[in-house]
């Protein structure tokens, strides 16, 4: 094998682990996404996980504390567990909903 032969299958061999890689990461990323949801009125000033209506376009842009319509994943099934200080019902919803006065 000369040294070009070599860094050839070498440079084949980064890309191939590199792939590999990628692909398990997808996978685990679409598992974990599986088991979470979104869950509205939960979110601290800033700590929402992206857009959810007016007022914000992404992660981090919640302007107040359980604001009704920025979400945070939760793992599924506890966001109408979990307490929210704007909700009616007093816990996360699954939709944005319109803030208790």
């Amino acid at each position: 094998m000369t040294a070009t032969t070599r860094t050839l299958s070498a440079t084949a061999l980064v890309l191939a682990l590199g792939s590999a890689l990628s692909i398990a990461t997808v996978s685990t990323a679409q598992a974990a996404d599986a088991n979470m949801e979104k869950c509205f009125g939960v979110a601290l000033k800033g700590k929402n996980d992206c857009a959810a209506g007016a007022g914000t376009t992404c992660a981090g842009t919640a302007k107040m504390d359980y604001q009704a319509n920025a979400w945070k994943l939760v793992p599924k099934g506890t966001c109408i567990t979990t307490e929210s200080k704007t909700s009616p019902s007093g816990f996360g919803q699954l939709e944005a909903f319109k803030a208790k006065s």
